[in-house]
C-alpha cells in the first residue's frame, strides 16, 4: 500500500460505515452501555480496589470521568458507583447481585459484538448451540474483568508517571511540558493496544494481528482528538440544561453515542484495511457471512472449499442516496496517509 491509496482507502471506510448504518448501532450500543455501566463500574473498582484501596480506585474512575464527561457527566457516574454499592441483606441476597452485575456488565458487550460482526459482514450461526452461547458468554465476563485489569493498570500508571514526574521536576526544565507528552504517549498507546484487543477478539471472525494494529492506531488517534472535541462540545455547545435533573445522564448518554461513531469508523476502517491490502477477514467457525453486504471475504472458511474471495453484491439500494465524504474525509485521510507513509519508509529501511 502507497501514500496514493489512502484516499480511496477512506472513501471506502465512509462509503461502508454509512451503508452499515453506524449512527443506529452507535444508538443501540449508547442504550446497553448506560444501563450495563454501573455494574461495569462496581466491579471494576472492586477488582482495581483490592490493590489499591476501594477509595482510591473510586477516585481514580471520577478522575477518568470527570476529565472525559465533565462535572455533570462525573457526577451521574458517582451516583452510580455509590447506588450500586449500598449493601444488601443476607447471603442469597449478595450472590444474586453478584450474578445480576456480572449479567448486566456484559449486556453492553453483546451489543458490541453484534455491531462489529455487522461491520465485518458476519452474523453468528443459529445452529451454534449451548456451547456457542457459553464462548459468548465467557469471553463477555472476560471482557468484564479486563476493564478492571485496564483500570488496575491505569492506577499503576499513573503512581509511576507522578513519581518520576515529581523527582526530575526540580531537574529537568520544562518538566511540565515533557510530561505531559509523555503521558499522551502513554495514554495513545494504551488505548490502542484496547482497540487492537477489541477488533481482534470481540467480533466472530479470524483477523491477524498485523491487520488490526494500524486501524487501532488510527483509531486511538480519532479517539484522543475526540476526546477533546467531545468535552468542549458537552461543556459548551450541549444544550443539556433543557434536561434538568436528567442532565448528567443525557451528557452520558451523548458521549457513549459518539465515542461509539469513532470505535466504528476505526472498526470499518480496519475492516476495509484488511479486506483490501492485509490478509482478509475470514468468518470464525460458529459464524458466517451475510449476504448483501459487498464486503470481500475468504469464503473457505464459510464452508466453500475453494479459498477464493468472493464479493458478496450488496442490495440495489443499499448506498444509494448517500452523500459523498466530506472534507473530513481528507482530514482523516491526510492522518492515514502520514501514518501509512512512515510505515512504509520503516519497511525500506
Amino acid at each position: 500500500m502507497q501514500l496514493k491509496d489512502a484516499f480511496p482507502l477512506l472513501k471506502q471506510t465512509f462509503a461502508e460505515w454509512n451503508a452499515d448504518k453506524a449512527p443506529r448501532l452507535g444508538a443501540a450500543l449508547a442504550y446497553y452501555t448506560v444501563f450495563s455501566l454501573a455494574p461495569l463500574l462496581v466491579l471494576a473498582v472492586a477488582i482495581a480496589g483490592f490493590f489499591f484501596g476501594q477509595d482510591a480506585a473510586q477516585q481514580e474512575v471520577l478522575s477518568q470521568a470527570r476529565g472525559l464527561l465533565g462535572e455533570e457527566g462525573a457526577g451521574a457516574v458517582e451516583q452510580m458507583i455509590e447506588n450500586a454499592n449500598q449493601p444488601s441483606s443476607g447471603v442469597l441476597a449478595t450472590i444474586i447481585g453478584i450474578v445480576t452485575l456480572l449479567f448486566g456488565a456484559s449486556g453492553a458487550f453483546g451489543e458490541l459484538q453484534g455491531a462489529l460482526n455487522t461491520i465485518w459482514g458476519v452474523e453468528q450461526k443459529s445452529d451454534r448451540g449451548i456451547k456457542g452461547i457459553l464462548k459468548d458468554r465467557s469471553l463477555a465476563f472476560t471482557l468484564v474483568l479486563g476493564t478492571g485489569f485496564l483500570l488496575l493498570v491505569s492506577l499503576v500508571l499513573s503512581a509511576v508517571l507522578s513519581a518520576v514526574g515529581t523527582y526530575f521536576e526540580a531537574l529537568l526544565p520544562f518538566s511540565a511540558i515533557i510530561w505531559q507528552i509523555i503521558n499522551f504517549i502513554v495514554s495513545l498507546a494504551v488505548t490502542t493496544l484496547l482497540f487492537a484487543a477489541i477488533y481482534k477478539f470481540i467480533p466472530d471472525v479470524k483477523i491477524t494481528w498485523h491487520d488490526v494494529w494500524i486501524g487501532a492506531f488510527v483509531t486511538a488517534v480519532l479517539f484522543s482528538i475526540g476526546r477533546f472535541l467531545l468535552g468542549w462540545y458537552l461543556s459548551v455547545g450541549a444544550s443539556t440544561s433543557v434536561y434538568g435533573a436528567a442532565a448528567s445522564f443525557v451528557v452520558l448518554l451523548l458521549w457513549v453515542y459518539y465515542s461509539a461513531q469513532i470505535l466504528f469508523f476505526g472498526a470499518e476502517f480496519t475492516q476495509v484495511y484488511a479486506n483490501t491490502y492485509g490478509s482478509h477477514i475470514v468468518p470464525d467457525r460458529d459464524a458466517q457471512i451475510i449476504p448483501g453486504t459487498g464486503k470481500r471475504v475468504e469464503t473457505s472458511a464459510a464452508g466453500n472449499n475453494d479459498g477464493e474471495l468472493d464479493t458478496i453484491d450488496p442490495e440495489p439500494d443499499a448506498t444509494a442516496g448517500k452523500r459523498a465524504p466530506g472534507p473530513l474525509a481528507g482530514v482523516v485521510s491526510l492522518v492515514v496517509g502520514m501514518i501509512i507513509g512512515a510505515r512504509a519508509r520503516l519497511r525500506r529501511r
